[in-house]
């Protein structure tokens, strides 16, 4: 290895020529407001800029079949470092000077590379020491620079030494070494890279131009299934594959093309648009999908669980640290008319993600109701004897017993009380017996010499009421159910106290429900 000549860093301020700003612009790039993902999709970036420029040429010496490798690989050991290798066609030596100085715009700025920055800029954010050694397409050369940003901007170093060694002809690569870094991605960031990462280039890696690795282990996005199903108003009908392309101009040179779907099944972190510029994700990458409140509601909405898709915009500037669209006054526009495609009549995706309730399995739903029946009786078997007597002696305000048959018992919970020197059994059952109209019913069996006064209540799951607001979160059932429970021993305890007519409120309750609450 010997040295061969010297790289020109950024010179200070001069009135007589062009502007470049001084070195120590390099220590202020630590503090950039980057997040992890986004920095090193600064060297990915890099990578795919120099794989497609030289792509023709790549693959006439390759073959057909010749793709981008780009493989980062994280040591966590003291000194942590990062490595960025690839195999694109490296950095010349007649570009090195734009390549290492901060804000040397390129001359092509069409692609992903337009800032001048990226690498500089993500490279100091993560490590005080980095590196980098390339080969260029056709140069048997190997070329490094390397850089101490405290020595850098203390001694105002304006030249840096570029070591020279040879390489085989046919190698190229750029290989990126951050050493001692600020940032050591660990625990669970290490797969939040992965799945940033992986979303951030999924049209390069689905297209099959490029394989990303990660500490060994290729990237692969994952598609969600998409819902396929009849229109919620129209159950009976035929399904739909609740998908659709969307494209639109705001003019100006402005505009939107992909598509949206609803995912088949609900995920609040992976529903939400991805917002790409030039085949690379800008926002809504892994858990942090772009869901503007104006399309996807409150965040315990059904929009907001279950609409996705991918949106590629064109003619919109970006932040120059790629992770963010600047919108100027473009955005409430663009929402517009995204939420007029999302919800046109043909196949209105917002109504269809509001108002669809998927029934699910049988087991899923035996365990929700299980739970709820045994959560709903541990609080009234505790609460109930001591809260009876006030709610008995209050002024009363009933109907007569009703006895429904026995029918597709999901859960089932019996417990015995004591209340007023008399013994009561009370059961809580939630069925799923398709043929029960009602959304609450009970029978009230006086006791006997031999039987204690036996109180039965049944609450359907497969009422549309329960289909639409609780099927599979226990807690959801479970308040329902106490409500139910304490409508029937309400009836119960008017009933005994004199009252005529009781019954009427449940019977009103249940028409009420199934003819007006059970509708989206």
């Amino acid at each position: 290895m010997h040295l061969a000549e010297k790289i020109l860093l950024p010179q200070p301020l001069t009135f007589g020529g062009d502007y470049r700003p001084g070195v120590s612009v390099l220590a202020v790039l630590r503090h950039l407001n980057y997040k992890p993902w986004y920095a090193l999709a600064e060297f990915v970036d890099n990578a795919v800029e120099s794989f497609s420029r030289n792509e023709n040429q790549l693959r006439a010496h390759h073959g057909g079949d010749f793709k981008l490798v780009v493989s980062i690989d994280i040591d966590t050991t003291s000194p942590a470092r990062i490595s960025i290798r690839d195999n694109a066609a490296g950095i010349a030596l007649v570009d090195f000077g734009r390549a290492f100085r901060p804000a040397a715009i390129p001359p092509d700025r069409t692609g992903l590379a337009e800032f001048g920055m990226g690498m500089k800029s993500a490279a100091c954010w993560f490590a005080p020491q980095w590196y980098v050694r390339t080969s260029a397409f056709g140069d048997p050369v190997a070329r490094t620079v390397r850089f101490e940003i405290a020595n850098i901007v203390n001694d105002e170093i304006e030249e840096l030494d570029i070591e020279e060694e040879q390489e085989e002809a046919d190698f190229h690569y750029t290989e990126i070494v951050l050493e001692n870094t600020f940032h050591v991605p660990v625990g669970r960031t290490v797969g939040k890279l992965k799945e940033h990462l992986t979303d951030i280039y999924r049209v390069f890696i689905r297209e099959g131009a490029l394989e990303l690795r990660f500490n060994g282990e290729t990237l692969a996005p994952q598609e969600p299934p998409i819902l396929s199903a009849p229109y919620f108003r129209e159950m009976e009908g035929p399904p739909n594959l609740w998908r659709k392309d969307i494209a639109f101009d705001l003019g100006d040179g402005l505009s939107v093309q992909g598509f949206a779907a609803l995912r088949e099944t609900a995920n609040t972190a992976k529903a939400g648009f991805s917002l790409f510029r030039r085949g690379r994700v800008i926002e809504g990458s892994g858990d942090e999908g772009y869901r503007p409140s104006f399309i996807f509601g409150s965040s315990n909405s059904y929009r907001y669980q279950r609409l996705f898709g991918e949106l590629h915009l064109d003619g919109f500037e970006v932040s120059h640290t790629k992770d963010g669209f600047r919108w100027d006054e473009n955005e409430q526009p663009f929402l517009e008319l995204l939420r007029e495609h999302l919800d046109s009549e043909d196949l209105p995706l917002l109504k269809q993600a509001e108002g669809y309730r998927v029934r699910v399995a049988r087991a899923q739903m035996t365990r929700t109701a299980t739970q709820a029946v045994d959560n709903t009786a541990r609080a009234i078997a505790a609460r109930l004897p001591e809260a009876l007597p006030a709610i008995s002696d209050a002024p009363p305000v009933d109907a007569p017993d009703e006895e429904s048959p026995h029918a597709g018992t999901l859960a089932r919970k019996q417990f015995d009380i004591r209340f007023r020197d008399k013994d009561w059994r009370i059961n809580i059952e939630l069925t799923e017996d398709p043929s029960e109209s009602l959304w609450l019913v009970f029978s009230d069996v006086a006791a006997s010499t031999e039987q204690p006064r036996c109180l039965d209540i049944r609450v359907s799951m497969v009422h549309p009421f329960m289909v639409r607001f609780a099927q599979t979160d226990s807690e959801d059932v479970e308040a329902l159910l106490r409500v139910a429970a304490a409508l029937a021993l309400a009836e119960v305890l008017a009933r005994d106290s004199g009252v005529r007519h009781a019954g009427t409120i449940r019977r009103n309750l249940n028409d009420i429900i199934r003819q007006a609450l059970s509708d989206a």
